[in-house]
């Protein structure tokens, strides 16, 4: 098993290595990819080294070098969050993003004093008094508790603008693969909770093997979207191309926003912009002469609707109509949904359900008018 894994480590870091100096050597991977996901991969192949350096021996056989791979530890939590920011908000490095690294700095100097600087008379008394064990535990907590952290972060920053393109977009942006990398992440560190827990109460070389373990799986998913940054970078690029506007805040008065919600509908009726499956709702605010937040107050105040529902009630209403026509006889329902301004199955038969309260084939097979 030990072997396996050494293998494993090996592999992980010529993989990370490979992929840093493609990063570096191609202008074209540089232009397209995301930069956090070339600091994702320079931090794993610091945390690998230390391991590299261990099992190669090429400065003999000193567990000190072990802990080299310990500079690597809290750099993950904090790059990670700052990727999924700059993935989903397309916020660009800033200086001051660097604030999220000083943790990372002070724990690395803290493991040099502790860890790397002392003899080997003193590491051994500390092992005998299981002081070293009970200092590797904390060490293992603080890493865990910030890296939980973060990812925790990350995740409220994702709900965050899953729940945001509700308010500005009247289509679905795909997220899933998105998703699926916090879900991996979090199960990762999962796990590490688990040999962490077993580190203070259980077999201290069960909790180094699958420490190692753990380690190697956050590696492996960080290369596998490292390799999914340079195949296809659009997996990440989740920000809608929404014009960023600045209005001042909405100062209509009640009455007005009567008049505004008259002048929606007529819109909605004669106009038809939900037909339109990339509408947004900049645009519909544009057509209507207001500012954004006055159409977010109206749909507020006034529908009880955020923007992507409203638009995809009246899709809802034109598609019920299309299914009354000769059109629908050769077009399946997605089809008709297509053409009433849907571009997502899912989405469709999501909201139909809602809206209806049964599916679309249902709703008709039971006659409903």
């Amino acid at each position: 098993m030990q072997a396996f894994l050494n293998q494993l480590v090996y592999f992980g870091f010529l993989q990370s290595l490979f992929l840093l100096i493609t990063f570096v050597l191609s202008p074209k991977v540089r232009k397209s990819i995301n930069g956090y996901i070339a600091v994702l991969v320079f931090v794993l192949l610091i945390g690998l080294s230390g391991r590299i350096l261990y099992l190669s021996e090429i400065f003999g056989k000193d567990f000190r070098l072990i802990a080299f791979s310990e500079f690597a530890t809290l750099l993950f939590g904090s790059t990670i969050y700052l990727f999924t920011r700059s993935s989903l908000l397309n916020k660009k490095f800033s200086y001051a993003d660097l604030r999220h690294y000083i943790p990372a700095l002070v724990y690395s100097l803290a493991v040099i004093l502790y860890f790397m600087i002392p003899d080997d008379a003193t590491i051994g008394a500390r092992v005998r008094t299981g002081e070293l064990r009970r200092a590797i535990a904390l060490f293992m907590g603080i890493a865990l508790s910030f890296n939980i952290t973060y990812w925790i972060m990350s995740c409220s920053l994702f709900l965050k603008f899953k729940k945001g393109l509700q308010n500005e977009l009247s289509y679905t942006v795909k997220t899933q693969f998105f998703l699926n990398f916090l879900v991996a992440i979090g199960v990762c560190l999962l796990c590490w909770v688990t040999v962490w827990f077993i580190s203070l109460f259980g077999d201290p070389m069960m909790e180094r093997s699958s420490r190692e373990a753990i380690w190697l799986s956050i590696a492996f998913i960080i290369l596998f979207i490292a390799y999914y940054g340079i195949k296809a970078p659009e997996l990440f690029r989740i920000v809608p191309l929404v014009e960023t506007r600045k209005y001042a805040q909405s100062k209509l008065s009640a009455t007005d926003l009567d008049g505004l919600k008259e002048k929606l509908d007529e819109l909605m009726l004669e106009k038809k912009p939900y037909l339109n499956g990339k509408l947004l709702k900049a645009d519909l605010a544009e057509m209507m002469g207001v500012s954004n937040p006055e159409i977010a107050r109206l749909l507020n105040e006034r529908i009880g609707m955020n923007f992507f529902e409203y638009v995809n009630y009246y899709r809802i209403r034109e598609f019920v109509e299309l299914a009354k026509t000769d059109r629908a006889k050769n077009l399946t329902f997605f089809g008709l949904a297509q053409e009433a301004g849907f571009n997502s199955k899912t989405t469709f038969n999501k909201s139909f359900k809602k809206l209806m309260g049964t599916s679309p084939k249902e709703y008709f097979l039971n006659g409903t008018d």
